[in-house]
């Protein structure tokens, strides 16, 4: 079974709203027409993005924008795959057939791309086409991993089971990317607003201040000469700064696009920032055991279900950890050994893995394992959200506080000279 990385990589492309969406025509690995939207900045990237999928290019468009973006979709996120997974699982427990499921989804919803989307699974599904066939033929919003598990259930008659294993599990992964997100969005936005004054206070209030000071002929004290230095140092050099920044930006997300060295280093170096890195860590812990025991319960074999789970984990470290154990597994070693061989994962989740080989009841464990890094996540996410407010409020009152002393503190020596 192949890794989610790469279908993940192409999910996240259609989050790009500032991106051309295309209309392409392609061959997938089994040799099989299809089609399907994809947002790119050119053609370039998009082929690229298609071959990382096993889709051979034929035919790529450009897709016209509406008027005024009059009529234009959202594209189709993970939450909106999560979504209906869990309605097509609540519809097959009620005993509703499978393609009147995928009707009645796709035409109650109100987002065009998604009911085009279920529109053609149906339509294939109703030739005669194995669900799972279908949705293959979908690779940017199903991943391997969601496939296989659709095939496991087909093969062994129990669609309606794996479809709630599978809701529960997009659901779980999705709150945990929300979870991280809360925690980071948060203090990333007040630093940005708190930037944005400082500049505006630099480069249009402090030469308003230097002028009047000008006109009186005080001496200024020296904390107010170096905010005045430094406010026409930001007039002369502004747009140097924000050059510099989008430089930077742009060649960061070049590099993390194109090398996967650099992505690795990255992954490698966040995870020692402190409070961040442990957060990011349990994370990782708890996707791979909620990946490991989704697949492991639906019947998908180990060997491959570790697969799934290096894809899933959504680091480079945990990812080359787990393809480690995954090698040594084959070999013949049990899963806890290869496990504490690795040096990364905590105790308690190798003794739970350990109670579970010997009870023959691995995915059980796995499962309480996420469960509880998974609240871990959410107890960090709280605890970073109450830990960074009165910093980045301190941060600010200093900042901003201390540029307005700045200006006050000459008024009295102005006083001393009226």
């Amino acid at each position: 079974m192949a890794t989610t990385k790469k279908s993940k990589s192409a999910k996240d492309k259609t989050k790009v709203k500032d991106q051309d969406v295309f209309v392409w025509h392609g061959v997938n690995r089994k040799g099989k027409t299809i089609t399907g939207e994809l947002s790119a900045d050119n053609i370039i990237q998009l082929k690229t993005q298609l071959r990382k999928q096993g889709i051979t290019p034929s035919r790529v468009k450009k897709k016209a924008k509406p008027l005024f973006g009059i009529g234009g979709d959202k594209p189709i996120t993970p939450a909106d795959i999560a979504v209906i997974t869990r309605q097509i699982a609540t519809m097959l427990g009620a005993g509703v057939p499978l393609v009147q499921t995928l009707q009645m989804i796709g035409s109650g919803h109100n987002n065009g791309k998604m009911r085009k989307l279920l529109a053609d699974i149906e339509s294939k599904l109703s030739s005669g086409i194995p669900l799972s066939d279908c949705l293959r033929d979908h690779p940017l919003y199903f991943d391997d991993l969601y496939c296989d598990l659709v095939n496991s259930g087909e093969q062994s008659g129990a669609l309606e089971t794996i479809y709630s294993r599978i809701a529960t599990y997009k659901e779980k992964a999705e709150a945990l990317k929300s979870k991280i997100k809360k925690a980071m969005t948060y203090p990333i936005a007040v630093l940005v607003v708190a930037f944005i004054v400082t500049c505006i206070l630099l480069i249009f209030v402090v030469p308003v201040f230097q002028e009047i000071f000008s006109s009186f002929g005080a001496e200024l004290p020296g904390f107010t000469l170096m905010v005045i230095a430094l406010s026409e140092f930001m007039q002369a050099y502004w747009y140097f700064g924000l050059a510099g920044l989008y430089i930077a930006g742009f060649l960061f997300k070049r590099a993390h696009r194109n090398s996967q060295k650099f992505r690795d280093s990255v992954d490698k170096n966040i995870l020692k920032i402190p409070v961040i890195g442990d957060l990011l860590e349990k994370a990782a812990v708890a996707r791979y055991a909620r990946t490991l025991s989704t697949t492991f319960a639906a019947g998908v074999p180990l060997i491959d279900a570790l697969d799934s789970a290096a894809g899933a984990s959504g680091n480079a470290v945990f990812r080359d950890a787990i393809l480690e154990v995954k090698a040594e597994v084959s070999s013949g070693m049990q899963m806890n050994l290869a496990m504490r061989n690795c040096n990364i994962f905590p105790d308690m989740v190798i003794q739970m893995v350990a109670i579970g080989e010997e009870s023959g009841a691995v995915d059980d464990m796995l499962s309480k394992v996420a469960t509880v890094y998974e609240q871990q996540v959410d107890d960090a996410v709280d605890g970073l959200t109450a830990l960074l407010e009165p910093m980045i409020m301190a941060v600010l009152g200093v900042v901003i506080g201390g540029l307005i002393i700045a200006m006050y503190l000459p008024i009295f020596e102005i006083g001393k000279v009226v």
